[in-house]
């Protein structure tokens, strides 16, 4: 069968008997399950006529809930299955399916979006590559400071749903996919390194807070910022604790 994007977390997945024995996975790993039980268990339909079993397989996922808003990044699986039957056999009905390895991405910086390419279709855990630099400037003892960095519906700042991506210029650590600071190095080709800052976050779909349904609406990104000149007393420094893996 085809794999979802992104690469679906095979634990999530069960009958609509649930998780424990004899409806859990007789056998998986990271890249395959096999289901094993009775026709007749596990909540399957038998149905008159031809004697058909019926059941469906579903996969939960996962939802961050922040002070403002919540999200998700998990692809959602459902599997609809059946066997019809001219006889009421006794035997198990064993369900395999398996999904191929991810790919690496690389991180780059070498190419941008237009205006005229917006919106930009990302899929789920998708990395995003942000940057934010000070135009017009061109004193090279500027340094850009990043504050809050946080994701709306729409482009309303002050809107509501918002997920934090970056607070007081650092990875929001209660996102359990960690947004990543991009260093720009003295090295770097750009011509005032210090007036740019990089960051990825990994794509996410904000989900209605009653029902927890994925919402469909874009998804906006803004931060607050200030320029900062160093002194003997101010480094213009930001530093972040150890990110979790």
């Amino acid at each position: 069968m085809d794999s979802t994007l992104p690469r679906l977390s095979l634990d999530s997945v069960m009958l609509l008997g649930g998780s424990s024995a004899p409806c859990a996975a007789v056998d998986s790993n990271g890249a395959f399950a096999i289901f094993q039980f009775p026709v007749t268990a596990c909540g399957t339909l038998v149905m008159a006529g031809y004697v058909i079993y019926e059941n469906r397989m579903f996969s939960s996922y996962e939802v961050g809930v922040g002070p403002l808003g919540s999200i998700t990044r998990d692809s959602q699986f459902e599997l609809l299955f059946q066997c019809r039957l001219s006889f009421f056999p006794q035997l198990n009905y064993t369900t395999f399916f398996s999904f191929p390895s991810p790919s690496v991405a690389t991180v780059a910086y070498n190419s941008y979006y237009g205006d005229s390419d917006y919106p930009v279709t990302k899929i789920l855990r998708d990395p995003v590559y942000a940057e934010v630099r000070i135009v017009g400037r061109t004193d090279p003892n500027l340094v850009l400071m990043l504050g809050r960095c946080w994701a709306t519906s729409n482009p309303n700042p002050f809107s509501s749903p918002q997920w934090d991506i970056l607070v007081d210029g650092c990875p929001y650590q209660d996102d359990r996919y960690l947004s990543t600071l991009v260093p720009v190095s003295g090295s770097s080709v750009l011509q005032y390194p210090t007036h740019y800052k990089r960051f990825i976050l990994q794509m996410f779909t904000f989900v209605n807070p009653t029902s927890y349904v994925a919402l469909t609406e874009k998804v906006f990104i803004h931060c607050n910022t200030a320029v900062c000149y160093p002194s003997p007393t101010t480094s213009c420094q930001q530093t972040c604790g150890r990110q979790s893996e």
